[in-house]
């Protein structure tokens, strides 16, 4: 019988020295944490370094940035390309909340450098990214990071609230233009140069310029922001709307909604807000700030007018309102009713159109007066929905209906 032997090819893989990087990050600009990060990039640096069985890929370290949300630290993402572009096979972090503390980008930024091949050491807490249970123990470290995230905000922002109510302005915007806020002094102190600025903004709007005629001059003068940014309509209004300008302060005008993902939303009566009046030199007057509010609301009025109306009839055809339509023939100017439908592309509505004389007409019947009154009608009249056969149904405040039918 024939004697098979087999021989297997040895042939000795030369070792190759993992690349091993760094991941570092404190969350606020601060003498004592900037030292704390100096700190951590030293002891990473000589730390990889003494390792024979590693090669060196850097250390990257964040100052002053949020764990909440990775895309905003720039170091981190750098990290990331240099991942992507095999520049680094592990990755060394002190401890999860250092990494991440939003759950869903951790575990997605852990997975994605897994199926890179990638490691992930959490020296804290001892774990692996590349092990079994790996995953697991991240789930749960991250969920509590997170939390401890929620926690601390909401901490902080008793802590805001309660300067608000004893008259502290606290964490305030350092400079707004034409101020700067004195730390010693704890309040805003006017900028010469930048408060002329303003006053000029503030004159030029009450002597009828548009905020975009404002924008292009002080744009092409090379005047600019705190920021060193263009001048825009929005940013204009803002100022214009400010009452920082007059001496006062009103806290808590926005808020962050979610710690976590960090959104800014308006405060529209969520939560309190706070008024200080007087408390710092003001740049113009009381009767021009007032006058400049009452000027962007006439704007406002007249740019989007409002009629008795607006807002208060509906199409019994296809539920759209109806808008104010206005035309002329033969000299005469008519104004009259129409549903929505009929004015946008692709659309049509049978809606039957109504002059704004019968409207007010027929209005007037059904509460019982000789002549349409406007506060009358708003207070008594919830909203109006007009029938495919041209009849009204009008809808009263407290449940009450009304018919009327075209003769």
């Amino acid at each position: 019988m024939k004697k098979i032997i087999r021989i297997t090819s040895v042939s000795e893989q030369p070792f190759k020295r993992k690349k091993v990087a760094a991941y570092a990050r404190v969350s606020k600009d601060t003498e004592r944490l900037m030292n704390s990060a100096a700190a951590q990039i030293s002891y990473y640096d000589a730390f990889i370094r003494n390792n024979p069985e590693w090669e060196y890929a850097g250390v990257y370290a964040d100052c002053g940035k949020t764990g909440t949300l990775t895309y905003k630290r720039r170091e981190f993402c750098r990290m990331m390309e240099d991942c992507e572009k095999g520049k680094i096979d592990m990755i060394l972090t002190k401890s999860v909340s250092r990494f991440a503390r939003n759950t869903v980008d951790l575990l997605e930024t852990v997975r994605h450098l897994k199926s890179l091949g990638i490691e992930v050491r959490f020296e804290k807490e001892g774990i692996d990214s590349l092990s079994e249970e790996g995953e697991l123990m991240l789930s749960l470290l991250a969920s509590f990071a997170q939390e401890e995230s929620r926690s601390i905000s909401e901490n902080v922002k008793w802590g805001v609230r309660k300067r608000f109510q004893t008259g502290e302005i606290g964490t305030a915007n350092k400079h707004i233009l034409g101020y700067e806020f004195d730390e010693e002094k704890k309040k805003y102190v006017i900028v010469p140069q930048e408060a002329e600025t303003v006053r000029r903004i503030f004159h030029m709007y009450l002597g009828g310029y548009s905020l975009g005629k404002i924008a292009g001059i002080l744009n092409k003068e090379g005047i600019t922001t705190v920021k060193g940014h263009k001048f825009s309509e929005a940013s204009l209004k803002a100022i214009i709307r400010n009452e920082i300008y007059m001496g006062d302060m009103r806290r808590q005008k926005y808020y962050v909604e979610d710690p976590v993902r960090k959104n800014k939303v308006c405060n529209k009566g969520e939560l309190p807000q706070y008024y200080m009046a007087d408390c710092h030199d003001p740049i113009i007057n009381r009767g021009t700030w007032e006058a400049a509010r009452a000027e962007a609301e006439r704007r406002a009025a007249s740019a989007n007018p409002v009629y008795p109306f607006t807002g208060k009839i509906y199409c019994g055809i296809c539920g759209n309102h109806y808008t104010r339509k206005k035309s002329v023939r033969k000299g005469k100017t008519y104004v009259s009713w129409i549903c929505r439908s009929k004015k946008r592309k692709g659309m049509s509505c049978l809606g039957v159109n109504f002059s704004e004389e019968e409207l007010k007409r027929t209005a007037a019947r059904i509460l019982g007066k000789d002549v349409f009154d406007e506060e009358e009608f708003a207070e008594a009249v919830r909203d109006i929905t007009i029938k495919k056969d041209g009849g009204l149904e009008f809808h009263l405040y407290g449940g009450r209906k009304e018919q009327w039918q075209r003769v």
